[in-house]
C-alpha cells in the first residue's frame, strides 16, 4: 500500500481540485481518494489532497507526475515505520518540502 499526499498552496486550489478530479475519472487502480483538506496538515505546512494505492503495476507514479500540473507530491509506502515511510522511503514529485519528524514517533 502506498500514500500519494498531493500539496498545494490556496491560490492553486483550482488546479489541485482538477489534478483532483482527473485522477477519479481516468485511474482505476487508486484504492481511495479524500477531499482536498485547505489547511496545514500532517508533517508538511501546505494544504493537499491524499490517494491510496496498492502498487504501481499499472504505472499511477509515472501517470500523476506527467498530470501533476506542477503540484509538488509526496509518495510513500505505509508500514509500521512512519517516520522511515515519509522520509528515507519517500519518493518526490517535484520540489520536496521540510517535514516535522518530532509528528512521528522516534
Amino acid at each position: 500500500m502506498f500514500h500519494a499526499h498531493v500539496y498545494f498552496d490556496l491560490p492553486e486550489q483550482t488546479t489541485a481540485e482538477a489534478v483532483h478530479q482527473r485522477i477519479r475519472q481516468e485511474r482505476s487502480d487508486i484504492t481511495a481518494i479524500f477531499p482536498l483538506v485547505h489547511r496545514k496538515v500532517g508533517p508538511h505546512d501546505k494544504p493537499m489532497f491524499e490517494v491510496h494505492f496498492l502498487n504501481n503495476d499499472l504505472g499511477f507514479i509515472e501517470w500523476l507526475d506527467q498530470h501533476r500540473k506542477g503540484l509538488t507530491v509526496l509518495i510513500h509506502p505505509v508500514s509500521d515505520e512512519e517516520l522511515a515511510d515519509h522520509t528515507s522511503r519517500a519518493q518526490w514529485l517535484g520540489n520536496p518540502l521540510p517535514i516535522h519528524t518530532h509528528i512521528f514517533d522516534q
